[in-house]
Parts: C-alpha cells; sequence; structure tokens
C-alpha cells in the first residue's frame, strides 16, 4: 500500500493484516504520515495504491451510511454544534442509523447514547454546554461519540495530547477498554510509553516506511527506534513493562548550535 498526498509519497510498501479486538498503536515521527493514514482506514482519503478492507470489504466501497457504521474516527478538534450539550455531542455518533430525513432518537439510540457517556464517566456532565469542559473532558467526549457510532474499526487521532498525566491516564485506559471482542482500535500517539502500556501491537513508520509491526516488547527496539527519529534511545524494563526513553542525538544528525 501507498499513502501519498498530491505528488507527495509519505508511505509506501507496507501492509497492515489487523485482527478482531487488538489495539494497535502507531507512532512515528511528525510529518510521517500517521493522520493521514487514519484518514485513509477511514475512507475519507484514498490510497495512492493498494486498498484498505474490513472483513474483506473495501472501505472506499462501503455507501457513507455504511461506512460510519464500520469506522469511527476521533480526533481532538472534531466539530460540533456551538452549545451543544455533553450528551448531543455524543448521541452525533447516532446519525448512520437513521434515515436521512428523520431527526428523532429511537430507543436504540438513546441506550446506546446513555451507555457511551456512562462508560466515558461523562453521565453527570451530559448537559454540561461542550466549550465549558477541560481539554480532558472533550477527549472523552470524542472517545464516547466513537463509542456511540458502534463501529468495528475505532480511530483515535493523538487522544492524549495536551493532557495531564491524570487525565491521559484515564483516556489510555478507556482506549485500552475499546478494542475488545470484534471492535479494534487505532491509536495515533506521540508518547512511545504510552503505546508501550496498552497497545497489542505497535506499527512504527520512519523514512517513509514501515520499521515494525510487532508486540511493543519487540517494535519498541532502540534500533528501530533511532532509525525512525533520528535520536539514541535506552530501554528499560519497569515492573515487567518496557519503556524507552530518548538519550540525545545521533551523531551524524546533531543540528548545529547545540
Amino acid at each position: 500500500m501507498r499513502i501519498a498526498i498530491g505528488a507527495r509519497t509519505l508511505l509506501e510498501n507496507f501492509d497492515l493484516d489487523v485482527l478482531p479486538g487488538e489495539l494497535i498503536a502507531i507512532v512515528g515521527p511528525n510529518g510521517v504520515g500517521k493522520s493521514t493514514l487514519l484518514r485513509a482506514i477511514a475512507g475519507f482519503d484514498a490510497v495512492a495504491s493498494g486498498d484498505i478492507a474490513i472483513d474483506g470489504i473495501a472501505v472506499r466501497a462501503l455507501s457513507g451510511r455504511d461506512r460510519a457504521r464500520a469506522v469511527a474516527l476521533a480526533t481532538g478538534d472534531g466539530e460540533h454544534a456551538y452549545g451543544a450539550s455533553v450528551r448531543d455531542v455524543v448521541a452525533a455518533g447516532r446519525f448512520s442509523y437513521r434515515a436521512g430525513w428523520d431527526w428523532s432518537e429511537s430507543d436504540d439510540d438513546r441506550r446506546a447514547t446513555l451507555a457511551a457517556l456512562e462508560r466515558a464517566e461523562l453521565d453527570r456532565l451530559a448537559d454540561r454546554r461542550f466549550e465549558s469542559l477541560s481539554s480532558g473532558e472533550r477527549q472523552r467526549v470524542w472517545l464516547a461519540l466513537a463509542l456511540a457510532q458502534d463501529a468495528r474499526v475505532v480511530l483515535l487521532d493523538e487522544p492524549t495530547a495536551h493532557l495531564d498525566p491524570r487525565y491521559a491516564l484515564d483516556v489510555l485506559c478507556l482506549m485500552r477498554g475499546i478494542a475488545h471482542g470484534a471492535t479494534t482500535a487505532f491509536v495515533v500517539l506521540h508518547d512511545l510509553n504510552e503505546a508501550a502500556m496498552i497497545a497489542d501491537r505497535v506499527a512504527v513508520f520512519g523514512n517513509g516506511r514501515l520499521l515494525a509491526f510487532a508486540p511493543p516488547e519487540i517494535a519498541l527496539d532502540p534500533e528501530i527506534l533511532e532509525n525512525a527519529y533520528g535520536v539514541a534511545f535506552d530501554r528499560v524494563v519497569v515492573d515487567g513493562a518496557v519503556r524507552v526513553l530518548p538519550r540525545g542525538y545521533r551523531a551524524a544528525s546533531i543540528p548545529t548550535g547545540i
């Protein structure tokens, strides 16, 4: 498969075969194409070559409604109606289950929305205006919307960005709970230790290609990470869990002035 923006190739010659119930962390340097890959999986952007399929059916071949039922994309900068309540934002995940002219909620819609609010621990905030929430609370709203959408594939783009450790941990635990049974989750993360904490497998991208796609203890290898990011890493094991720490620039790539 090849991912491109215009004439510029971001990622090429890679394949990802993912199982139901897996949580896949996508990591790599800025600009490598991680978010663009999520948009391609969601069917918003076409791939330059190859195809993306769910249960053997090409995502781009699905109707808009069927695609929304198959794939949910949650980003930290999603659009919402100004003044909307938390409940209204989460309920928007149910639109693909209604006829285009029908804006009324069914009993299934109400149950799914309530269950998503409770699972994201937002039920006590359901009547609050979205704009009044903190960054961490807003991230949980977008995750709840994806849960209400009840899609088989959930895509999360940097859900812990700008969050303090407590809120980040809350979001990570919620993400880990999303991937189960028939639901697969992909999450773009910048924090490699967050990826090590929650992922079943980690896809490491760098230099325009897939460098590793394996469990964290294999994918987060210092040599692989150095090839991806251009800096040296140390790896340690804390309470049986892998942790990686950037050590510094490799000698050949030290910027001038440092």
